[in-house]
């Protein structure tokens, strides 16, 4: 039976990568003085919730392909593809909450880095079905 152990820790790392943010969104708001429930107010707080939600957005884009892959090709290369996700989305948060012309680089990052995971393991699995259709 395959250890799925490194992809495990990169599927954590994501999710406090995630918590990350939300205290990021939780340090905006009292830097610029706007209690929940407010979302809008001041610029960099609105950049920090953006970040924040476009990073939730993204987990099931991300968090699906990565088991797949690590299922069908291998435990290590989706952890370490999961790990240039994170960093994608870390480059992110902190280009976007700069200045949204700054997310671009993050952005790109991560999706190339969702984009071999999806299509990586989308081939695998065609390749799989049609050996054992065979």
């Amino acid at each position: 039976m395959q250890s799925h152990a490194l992809v495990a820790i990169v599927t954590l790392l994501a999710l406090l990568t995630y918590f990350w943010m939300s205290l990021q969104v939780a340090r905006a708001r009292r830097k610029c003085g706007i209690d929940a429930p407010a979302m809008t107010g001041d610029p960099v707080l609105e950049r920090t919730i953006r970040a924040h939600y476009n990073t939730l957005e993204w987990l099931p884009l991300f968090l699906v392909p990565l088991w797949l892959f690590a299922i069908y090709w291998s435990d290590l290369w989706a952890a370490a593809i999961g790990l240039v996700w994170i960093v994608g989305r870390i480059v992110y948060q902190l280009g976007y909450v700069a200045d949204p012309k700054k997310r671009e680089a993050g952005f790109l990052i991560q999706a190339l880095a969702v984009a071999v995971l999806l299509f990586g393991s989308l081939g695998r699995l065609i390749y799989v079905l049609a050996v054992t259709q065979a």
